[in-house]
């Protein structure tokens, strides 16, 4: 089965009977998910920028933009307009083969890994995710590389209260810390 069709149907089928939802056409789902790698060395290092830009491509399968800063701020050395950093949205059927090797593949690599914090809800139906390493992923291979960079993750969902987003990632697999009583 493929991931449009686990998303289409199984999901949201289940997402609609749990929250009570009546409408098939309101039930909630994920928009998109946002990964983000913040870059200081950047400012030194052109060739950051580069490899940073190679890995999240790898990653992903979708060719990242640079960020710039948006403001001078003195106390860091920035230049409104430096590059300090790389992104990539991803939507649709990239997005839903993300979603699935992050659950799958990647969260199961990593080391110590007792779940993830049910406390990474912006209020707004939003979760944020962050791995220390990208070498979890199994399309980074570290004997290529000369740097690890850590990795933002924002899921954005189509719903504004946290407790039903998590409901919703629940049920797509994402495996939340258990809360000891």
């Amino acid at each position: 089965m493929n991931t449009q069709e686990l998303f289409g149907k199984e999901i949201k089928a289940r997402v609609q009977k749990e929250l009570d939802i009546k409408n098939s056409q309101a039930v909630v789902q994920i928009a998109k998910i946002v990964l983000n790698i913040g870059l200081k060395e950047a400012l030194k290092d052109e060739k950051i920028l580069d490899e940073a830009k190679a890995q999240l491509a790898q990653i992903t399968g979708q060719k990242p933009v640079v960020t710039r800063a948006k403001a001078a701020i003195a106390g860091f050395k920035l230049r409104k307009g430096d590059a300090i950093g790389v992104m990539v949205t991803l939507r649709g059927k990239r997005m839903r083969d993300f979603f699935t090797k992050l659950v799958g593949v990647v969260l199961p690599r990593v080391r110590d890994f007792h779940g993830v914090p049910k406390t990474s809800f912006d209020g707004n139906g939003n979760y944020t995710l962050g791995l220390s390493e990208m070498s979890v992923f199994p399309e980074i291979d570290t004997g290529k590389t000369m740097r690890s960079f850590g990795l933002e993750m924002t899921i954005n969902t189509t719903v504004r209260k946290d407790d039903q987003a998590q409901k919703l990632l629940e049920i797509m697999g994402m495996p939340f810390r258990k809360v000891k009583s």
